[in-house]
């Protein structure tokens, strides 16, 4: 995650969570710190994983005083294991009490999606299929989980609603069928758009491929409907699977040949990496 895109699109997000952590201010740390007194404190793996979002881990004490300095002894994407140390904050003690919870509470769910998405997406390495994320993200939490996953070895579907055409269940409803939503759309949407469809069984599948769709998403199929529908689009469309999707059942559904395999269960289900920072204490 770059400078730019920090200060546009991360800044704002990461003052909102810090003033929900200190609304007026953070008693305990005023309570025991009086003055400012300049301090270090370690930051420590406690499991193995993945590591995703340390610049923002850094941008979190930065926000609160430009003159704190991290140290990192790695970087996103690296391989971590407990006992490691991943870095060091100097600066302010002060601030480095009141930002070490917002701070870790980034990194700590970032390296988990990162870490999440790598055993994933391992078990696709030796497949052409590609490992896509959903919009199943927490609010206000969309860029840095999004970013995990492609440090993770994922890519990203659709940013959001104005990103890109996906016409799903209750859409191709409003329509009024299949061919009619996608004919709407293909009206409608720039044509750089591509259009993708939600299909649920294999009728819906021979309306998609008729209206043109670029691209059709298999959803909560069985394999052996999902394999006929491979068929018979016969690369007519890209073709995407969807539907609880997880590390048990994805190596399966990668033999079926579709292009993606997308699974909420990246960003929604990611248990976090157990980082921390220890050993605080005053330097001279």
């Amino acid at each position: 995650m770059n400078g730019i895109t920090m200060t546009l699109q991360a800044d704002h997000l990461i003052l909102e969570a810090l003033k929900e952590d200190i609304s007026s201010e953070d008693v305990s740390t005023n309570a025991v710190m009086r003055d400012a007194v300049q301090g270090e404190v370690d930051l420590i793996c406690k499991q193995e994983g993945v590591l995703a979002g340390l610049e923002v881990f850094r941008r979190v004490f930065e926000l609160l005083d430009s003159g704190t300095v991290t140290e990192f002894f790695c970087k996103d994407g690296d391989k971590v294991s407990p006992g490691q140390l991943l870095g060091k904050v100097q600066g302010d003690i002060r601030i480095l009490l009141s930002g070490e919870r917002v701070a870790l509470n980034y990194l700590q769910r970032m390296s988990g999606i990162a870490t999440y998405t790598h055993s994933v997406a391992e078990l696709l390495k030796d497949s052409c299929t590609k490992l896509l994320d959903t919009r199943k993200t927490t609010p206000n939490m969309r860029i840095f989980e999004k970013y995990a996953v492609r440090v993770g070895g994922g890519y990203n579907h659709r940013y959001n609603l104005s990103d890109g055409v996906l016409l799903k269940d209750n859409h191709i409803g409003a329509a009024g069928g299949v061919g009619r939503a996608v004919r709407m759309a293909r009206e409608y949407a720039p044509f750089v758009r591509k259009i993708e469809v939600e299909v649920e069984n294999l009728e819906m599948v021979r309306e998609a491929v008729e209206a043109g769709a670029d691209i059709i998403m298999l959803d909560n199929m069985s394999p052996d409907d999902m394999r006929e529908a491979v068929r018979m689009i016969g690369g007519r469309a890209e073709t995407e699977c969807s539907g609880n999707v997880t590390r048990d059942n994805i190596a399966e559904l990668a033999e079926l040949g579709v292009d993606y395999i997308s699974s909420g269960a990246l960003t929604h289900s990611a248990p976090i990496l157990d980082i921390s920072m220890k050993n605080l204490h005053a330097v001279f």
